[in-house]
């Protein structure tokens, strides 16, 4: 992984280091060149508006096929599941490679898709606010008093990374990897970050701990009456008709499967599918879907249909801005990663990553999940790279080789996992 220039962080990590939960940030400018100002002639029928004018559909999506062959061959990419929609415009939709040996990769294979589901979380958070079921500026000892700093902290503190409270994905205290089916409880991952103490004071900083969201999981149960999968499932699934898209703590994955491949373990290539997924985040937003369905919530997310014009503005709110490692055109906002005018998560651990990412200015949704081979890099998000492709080739601007730069925004030295 590489890190910030400039930034102390522990030489000694490694591609086999902890895969953290997926807030691997882009850096570098996403920016598509030139935005529509609202006043330009529609395109002819078959055509699409991008930043540099209207093209044929046909035309950007053997575009795209172009940069994801190119990018299956440099990266050794196992397989690749790309969908690509503009405004109303069905641009491509198209998977590559295999999934396992002699089985190739299909469009309806499921996936872990990570940190997406905690976009799906806060999206539920800010329904509940809507309802008058909670505010988002409600105190933790609301719910938990006997929380550290409960008094002090807001859901919106856990919500976008500011509670302070330490992460306890750190191989330092957390033995992921002596038993890697092991499911683990919520208060077993909560206890561990607690022991470690308060990383900054409330508020104070950005600190990017999956323990935010496991606790932010069992307020939204407790106050709702509801457990968490069944908020996500009535407030985002079912109303943008995500039906290959569930909940599930367990290592199961509804079939067809799309496997992942991981060197976490000894350096060795294997089949890491099976690894329980229950330490990534709260019990509920622990989600497999199909790139399809990303594809559904892409727009939704990123536009705040599923909530109201007040709680949009909070989901995108920029108040962690002011705090490294983010800057006033790249923070995170509740739960989603904002960067130069996309709105996205984009997971990766044990093999599996993804993007699920919009721009309003251009109507541009991507979704997008890969798979590796033995020879790829596994110490960064492959997906990331490949979105940043298909984003700046419809943008028709040439990539920059700074912009396939990665980093975890994380302010903790000690604790950079790096995956």
């Amino acid at each position: 992984m590489t890190e910030p220039a400039g930034d102390a962080r522990d030489s000694t990590m490694t591609s086999r280091s902890f895969p953290a939960f997926a807030l691997i940030a882009l850096a570098g400018s996403l920016l598509l060149t030139g935005t529509s100002s609202g006043n330009e002639p529609a395109c002819a029928q078959g055509q699409v508006q991008l930043a540099f004018g209207c093209t044929d559909v046909a035309k950007t999506a053997e575009r795209v096929r172009g940069i994801v062959r190119e990018a299956m061959r440099e990266l050794d990419l196992r397989s690749a599941i790309v969908s690509v929609r503009v405004g109303e415009t069905a641009v491509l939709s198209q998977a590559w490679g295999e999934s396992a040996a002699r089985q190739p990769a299909t469009l309806d294979m499921h996936w872990r898709i990570g940190s997406i589901g905690i976009a799906y979380l806060t999206t539920a958070l800010l329904q509940l606010q809507d309802q008058g079921v909670l505010s988002i500026d409600d105190k933790l000892s609301k719910w938990f008093p006997a929380y550290p700093r409960a008094n002090d902290i807001t859901l919106a503190m856990l919500a976008n990374s500011t509670s302070g409270y330490a992460e306890y994905a750190d191989l330092n205290v957390f033995p992921l990897y002596e038993n890697i089916y092991y499911q683990w409880p919520e208060d077993e991952l909560i206890k561990i970050s607690f022991d470690k103490g308060m990383e900054c004071e409330p508020g104070t900083c950005f600190l990017y701990s999956h323990v935010n969201f496991i606790i932010l999981g069992q307020v939204m149960a407790k106050a709702s009456g509801k457990p968490l999968a069944d908020l996500i499932r009535t407030g985002i699934l079912e109303p943008l008709g995500m039906h290959e898209t569930r909940s599930d703590a367990t290592p199961f994955i509804p079939p067809p499967v799309l496997h992942a491949f991981s060197t976490d373990i000894g350096n060795n290539y294997q089949d890491s599918t099976g690894w329980s997924p229950s330490w990534t985040t709260a019990a509920g937003a622990v989600m497999t879907s199909i790139v399809p369905d990303v594809m559904r919530s892409a727009a939704a997310i990123a536009t705040g249909q599923l909530i109201s014009s007040k709680a949009y503005a909070q989901l995108l709110d920029p108040r962690t801005a002011s705090f490294y490692p983010w800057k006033p055109s790249q923070y995170y906002g509740l739960g989603i990663f904002v960067s130069d005018g996309w709105i996205m998560q984009n997971p990766f651990f044990f093999g599996y990553s993804g993007v699920m990412a919009y721009r309003p200015a251009e109507k541009i949704a991507i979704a997008v999940t890969c798979t590796l081979g033995p020879k790829a890099s596994f110490s960064d998000n492959t997906s990331s790279k490949l979105f940043l492709r298909i984003a700046q080739g419809l943008a028709h601007t040439p990539l920059s080789p700074a912009n396939e730069r990665t980093w975890m925004p994380d302010q903790n030295a000690a604790n950079v996992q790096g995956r």
